[in-house]
């Protein structure tokens, strides 16, 4: 097995060492700020110093890692590279006989180890600790659960649409529900409405009030009417409090779980649960993509040194965040499919890597 070359070590270890304190010294700014915000919530909801600790700050760190580590990658290379190509590092390195394309190795080699560390964290290690926050925060900062739903609308199965005006948590009751059957012909056999249901936990049946049921068999209907009594409907009140699960608590496999149960409720929300379970996927591949700009942009030397680079670099980070933010508005509001809508902005800023990199001194 070939050697690793000394100037692939020399720029790994630049890379890393670089990250690891940035996202350090951030992560010590972050915390203190946001211990001052949240001070007085921790002392009004009396929260143990071993549950801020280890229970929510522990848990807040790999959440911010996986969101900013493409941000501070960039800085990092910016800044590192930079100061190589001020000490002209680069022109020697590039002298001594090394492509351009060979001297970008450790960096790729870099940005794929972080690439890969940041995919594990958001697949699965980060919806663990995210159960370990959303429990911190409502045992001590935010007490008052959501219990209410409206306009509920969902399938239970392929032939089977429920819907209901609202659902309330607290007592498991529901107005003006309904339940259509369609045949697989796709016409409706059955229509079932009433004007109120609460469910009996201890007979685990409904308690109907004004209840009706319209069968449908070709011209003929049958009609059951009972005004008020127990009913086995099928149901449980899980089934209208899906709004209570918390996407960013289950790991890839739960989520792409939950998105074919959402998709076959015909739920609003599968959408947004797509663009999670896309964004954890492909994100990673924005470190390697923002690597390679920051190389191309800062190996080359400037009279403004590192401040120019960091200029430059600071504005195409930011166009890549804000174009990040618009196809998801778009995925969400309207019809851009929502794969396309997370790897759309990893392929423009990749092409335009490349091209930097095609154009870049050499």
């Amino acid at each position: 097995m070939k050697k690793p070359h000394i100037i692939d070590l020399y720029i790994l270890k630049k890379y890393l060492q670089t990250f690891l304190m940035a996202m350090a010294l951030i992560i010590i700014i972050v915390i203190t700020f946001d211990v001052s915000e949240k001070l007085d919530d921790f002392l009004e909801g009396a929260a143990p110093l071993k549950d801020i600790v280890f229970k929510y700050y522990c848990n807040f760190i790999p959440g911010f890692v996986n969101l900013y580590s493409p941000l501070f990658i960039f800085i990092s290379v910016l800044f590192f590279t930079s100061k190589m190509a001020g000490n002209t590092e680069i022109i020697a390195i590039l002298g001594s006989g090394i492509s351009y394309r060979r001297l970008l190795r450790p960096y790729v080699y870099g940005s794929v180890i972080v690439a890969f560390v940041v995919l594990i964290l958001g697949n699965f290690v980060i919806p663990w600790s995210n159960q370990y926050l959303n429990e911190f925060e409502r045992q001590y900062i935010h007490k008052s659960k959501l219990n209410y739903y409206n306009n509920i609308h969902f399938q239970t199965d392929a032939n089977t649409q429920l819907y209901s005006d609202n659902f309330d948590t607290r007592t498991n009751s529901a107005m003006k529900f309904g339940k259509d059957t369609y045949g697989d012909d796709g016409r409706l056999v059955a229509r079932t409405t009433a004007d109120y249901i609460q469910y009996d936990s201890a007979d685990q049946k409904w308690i109907v009030q004004n209840y009706v049921q319209r069968t449908i068999n070709g011209r003929e209907e049958t009609l059951t009417r009972t005004p008020s009594g127990k009913i086995d409907l099928g149901l449980t009140p899980a089934d209208f409090d899906r709004s209570s699960i918390n996407i960013t608590t289950l790991n890839s496999i739960k989520l792409l779980r939950h998105i074919k149960e959402e998709t076959m409720r015909g739920s609003g929300a599968v959408i947004t649960a797509k663009i999670e379970l896309y964004q954890r996927l492909l994100n990673p591949l924005a470190i390697i993509v923002m690597t390679l700009i920051g190389v191309a942009v800062s190996s080359r030397k400037t009279r403004g040194g590192i401040g120019v680079h960091l200029a430059i670099g600071i504005s195409i980070a930011f166009g890549f965040i804000v174009f990040m933010k618009i196809t998801t508005v778009f995925a969400i509001n309207g019809n851009l499919n929502p794969f396309l809508s997370v790897l759309l902005p990893q392929i423009i800023f990749g092409i335009a890597a490349a091209y930097l990199i095609r154009t870049a001194p050499k």
